[in-house]
């Protein structure tokens, strides 16, 4: 079992900073008074949210501004059996998409407070590139 969780953890390092203990992350926010943006992407069947994370996500513009704002958590549904999650975090991404992401909607990317709270949402890919969305994200920084 810490085998696979070891595993999925190395594949999530290629998502930059990205978590995937929402819980955590809502501590960890709260301590470093950062607001958290979590993304539901479909990884291995997903075009745009590949698009989502090559074009944004990754690049380095926003990985230097995400690290010093946000706390990033990522819920991943992939479908392939060898991409498959553990139970548990199968889990809770279940319960999150509960909570966020009612209607299925991939990519869904959403800023949120410490709390939980829900300040912004992007539905699909931004159409915005990766600067305008960064901009898009202070605005909600400098509010908070």
């Amino acid at each position: 079992m810490k085998s696979v969780t070891l595993i999925f953890s190395l594949l999530l390092m290629s998502f930059s900073n990205w978590s995937t203990d929402f819980e955590n992350a809502k501590i960890t926010a709260k301590q470093e008074n950062k607001l958290i943006l979590l993304n539901f992407s479909g990884s291995d069947w997903c075009g745009n949210c590949i698009l989502l994370k090559r074009e944004i996500f990754e690049d380095t513009i926003f990985k230097q501004f995400s690290n010093n704002n946000l706390i990033l958590v990522n819920a991943d549904f992939p479908r392939q059996k060898k991409n498959q999650l553990t139970p548990n975090q199968q889990k809770q991404n279940g319960q999150l998409a509960e909570l966020y992401n009612k209607k299925g909607i991939f990519p869904l990317t959403i800023l949120l407070t410490s709390d939980g709270s829900i300040l912004n949402i992007w539905e699909g890919k931004p159409k915005e590139n990766t600067k305008e969305f960064i901009s898009t994200l202070n605005s909600f920084i400098s509010k908070n």
